[in-house]
């Protein structure tokens, strides 16, 4: 099925979406613009380092089932996510998290002290999305980058504070195996975020980081995790009374917190996550769970029930849940199409969608309602990453990510090996059956670039001819390689350098004989 929907590509909306997410990415070092939400200290699920994260997913599932043929799109946009998911400014609250103090762990406060390493005890929620983004990147391109010793290190200096360099240096193998065995140190019921708070939600990237070492490097430690990890978790259950996933587990008492208010982003996020390899339970409880939420609107617009912020230690919150859109994440996990689309019409309607620079997305806005009741709050992981999510993926798309392998064949398969900042990719398919190479590019004046891309393995499979909006540009045959337009294609090397003009977008196909 990820063929069809390689075969239809992008419409207008996903192509803006991704260019956003390139556009955030190649933002200098530590600036932040339009990623900055209403929380403090990157504490809540709006930090820096879940858009850099689901940004990434996001990314890994378009590439794997809408542009498989495009890898020079989306591999430097990783490496520049990757990077900044290592900046300070990222991992930063570990250092006072860490220390404790909050309503679940305050009676054991007197026994934590202040950890800069952001990864070496609990904190899975930052160490398991740095242990799968390098995972993802390496299953994806075939590059073990962050396989290198030291590959993945976090780093933190201050002129004014602080004395000598903090220094903590890992790969992707070490991470995985430090994660591994902290799952091991639990019996299986997880890795804490915060100190004494084991999370579903936060366990689950790191099985999809266990899944990708496995299909990286061999071995089966993803099985032997989840089934330990559902023998842990039988005398619990996933679920509440009410049938809503469990918020957390107390670490020392082991008293599971239920949903008992219904918040959103406690079924979306976790749904969204665990689908991935535990489909069935998922989608036997979705259609319950998700009817609990939504709240119908105008012309099939859909929105969400809000849940009132609680009192914890005498002050309200302030966070960004991101409840909006963990659901029609969740939604398009689960293939529910028309919540899918009647959440993005309410986004479309009342969250006043913006293209800038080339790019598709919903701004921040703090403020609840409109006058007539309409919700248009959005936050930035929201407006930024996840509705983006929803939009680009397919129906058990990360569910299929897991569980069915990329054939590896495909990496001497032809393919765009590199695609210019200012060119938009719509399509990118190669064909098995067609022996066609197929992909639309369009060059977008609001980016800086060099308007071409490379085409590489063209020979590969024999003569082959490559045609653009049904004109040959080119033709390879017994050896001999003729260009009919040098203004849009050059040689380099074994590779093609094809320059995109301004304009319309345009159709490119690549037909080859069998090798």
């Amino acid at each position: 099925m990820s063929e069809d929907y390689a075969s239809a590509g992008l419409d207008r909306s996903q192509v803006g979406h991704l260019r956003h997410l390139a556009n955030l990415a190649r933002q200098p070092p530590n600036q932040w613009e339009l990623m900055k939400g209403k929380g403090y200290g990157q504490e809540d699920f709006g930090g820096y380092r879940f858009q850099l994260a689901y940004a990434a997913y996001a990314l890994a599932l378009t590439h794997r089932h809408r542009l498989p043929a495009a890898p020079g799109l989306f591999k430097p946009i990783f490496e520049r996510l990757i990077e900044k998911m290592l900046l300070p400014e990222v991992w930063m609250y570990w250092r006072d998290v860490s220390r404790g103090g909050s309503i679940w762990n305050a009676h054991l406060s007197a026994g934590y002290r202040e950890e800069w390493d952001p990864v070496k005890s609990d904190n899975i929620m930052y160490s398991a999305y740095v242990q799968s983004m390098a995972l993802l990147y390496h299953y994806l391109f075939g590059d073990d980058r962050y396989a290198r010793q030291g590959a993945l290190t976090f780093r933190f200096w201050s002129y004014f504070w602080g004395g000598e360099e903090k220094h903590f240096a890992y790969d992707e193998n070490s991470l995985n195996d430090h994660i591994y065995w902290q799952m091991v140190q639990s019996g299986f019921l997880g890795v804490a975020c915060e100190p004494n708070c084991i999370f579903q939600i936060c366990n689950q990237p790191a099985i999809l980081g266990f899944r990708l070492h496995d299909l990286v490097y061999g071995g089966d430690v993803a099985a032997e995790v989840t089934r330990s990890y559902e023998k842990a978790w039988r005398e619990f259950g996933r679920l509440g009374e009410n049938g809503h996933y469990h918020i957390m587990m107390a670490q020392d008492t082991r008293a599971v917190r239920q949903n008992v208010a219904k918040v959103p982003w406690v079924d979306a996020w976790c749904g969204a996550l665990m689908n991935m390899w535990n489909r069935d339970f998922v989608h036997a409880h979705y259609r319950d769970q998700v009817r609990d939420l939504i709240k119908p609107g105008p012309e099939g617009r859909l929105s969400i029930h809000m849940v009132p912020k609680p009192l914890v230690m005498g002050q309200t919150l302030i966070t960004d849940d991101c409840d909006f859109g963990w659901v029609a994440a969740w939604a398009s996990e689960m293939g529910d199409h028309e919540t899918v689309q009647g959440m993005l019409a309410h986004a479309d309607a009342y969250m006043s969608p913006k293209w800038r620079d080339g790019g598709f997305y919903y701004p921040r806005n703090d403020t609840l309602e409109d006058s007539q009741g309409n919700r248009t709050a959005i936050e930035p992981m929201s407006g930024n990453v996840l509705l983006g999510y929803a939009r680009l993926n397919v129906p058990d798309g990360l569910h299929r990510l897991y569980s069915s392998p990329w054939d590896k064949a495909r990496f001497a398969e032809p393919c765009l090996s590199f695609v210019s900042d200012d060119i938009d990719v719509s399509r990118a398919v190669f064909d098995r059956n067609a022996h066609q190479l197929q992909f639309r590019l369009q060059h977008n004046p609001a980016a800086a670039g060099e308007s071409f891309v490379t085409l590489s393995n063209m020979g590969s499979r024999g003569n082959w001819t490559l045609h653009c909006d049904g004109d040959q540009l080119a033709r390879f045959a017994g050896g001999n390689l003729v260009i009919a337009n040098d203004i849009l294609l050059t040689r380099a090397g074994d590779d093609l350098l094809l320059h995109c003009p301004e304009g319309s977008p345009r159709e490119f196909t690549a037909t080859f004989g069998r090798a």
